[in-house]
């Protein structure tokens, strides 16, 4: 009896999450696994021949100053980017939850860059960077004003408003849920005994959203570390290269120069950082979370 009841549970496990394990076997740990097997090769990504080279592919890795020098900018990049990401997308789950009129409407308008495919997004935003702006900018100083991405600075500062314009209304999602899930109680507690509404924000809303803050810090520290289709599509690395970032430099490593086995020890090496950051930044978030 109980034979024929474990095999009933087996035969549900792997009627339900069977196909769903077999798909994340074939779409991520195999791949990984087989990528990381290339790290210790000298592949050029055409020949049969896999020659074993050892540590050589990661000594090529921490040797290579443009690799460390795009993931520095990658690191500039995503500070800068997660901290507006987050402010811009608190401030719409708060206007959106306010109850102004058309609320709903807002929630989806502020959603839907989100679901534009960076690609698309990244040629979208380098037509109004370098024809949209360049003409209102000539046209308000009467002369012939330069495009934004034509400079290092300025195709960094391109690349974070396109990633803040089109993260920020998927964290709202979230800071969202974070609000209509503080009780309503509390924040009227705490404006009767006396706190201003910002008051019984600081102290009372926004310490009871921790778990919301954790959520989208995460999310938006590792699409940032990771991103690589606006990067592609908006500046394509340029002018001279000053805005590649890590996953393009990872990218044109194995798959440009043809070098699979030193660009799969450098994104390894990313992955690392990224997931050392991401499970850092958690851990200290869930420490200190609050419960009503």
């Amino acid at each position: 009896m109980k034979q024929n009841k474990l095999s009933y549970k087996v035969g549900q496990f792997f009627m339900f999450a069977g196909p769903a394990a077999v798909l994340f076997s074939l779409v991520m740990i195999i791949p990984f696994v087989y990528g990381l097997y290339l790290t210790f090769t000298s592949w050029d990504g055409v020949s049969n021949a896999k020659p074993f080279v050892g540590i050589q592919n990661y000594i090529n890795a921490f040797a290579d100053s443009s690799y460390w020098s795009s993931l520095g900018l990658t690191f500039v990049y995503s500070v800068i980017s997660v901290v507006l990401i987050n402010v811009v997308a608190f401030l719409l789950a708060y206007l959106v939850t306010s109850g102004i009129k058309g609320q709903n409407f807002f929630r989806a308008g502020f959603f839907i860059p989100n679901l534009i495919g960076g690609i698309v997004l990244g040629y979208v935003w380098k037509f109004v960077f370098n024809r949209a702006f360049v003409a209102v900018a000539g046209a308000l100083s009467n002369s012939i004003a330069p495009s934004l991405l034509s400079t290092p600075n300025g195709a960094l500062f391109c690349l974070i408003v396109v990633s803040v314009w089109q993260y920020a209304g998927y964290m709202m999602l979230i800071y969202v849920a974070g609000f209509m899930g503080v009780n309503t109680s509390l924040k009227e507690a705490a404006l009767i005994d006396g706190c201003s509404k910002s008051q019984a924000m600081l102290h009372v809303i926004i310490p009871l959203m921790r778990s919301s803050f954790v959520q989208c810090i995460f999310l938006s520290t590792t699409r940032c570390f990771m991103v690589y289709d606006v990067n592609l599509s908006l500046t394509d690395g340029e002018p001279f290269g000053s805005s590649v970032l890590a996953a393009m430099h990872v990218y044109n490593q194995a798959f440009v120069y043809k070098n699979y086995g030193t660009g799969q020890a450098e994104a390894l090496v990313l992955f690392i950082v990224c997931a050392v950051i991401g499970l850092v930044q958690v851990y200290v978030g869930k420490k200190g979370e609050v419960e009503a």
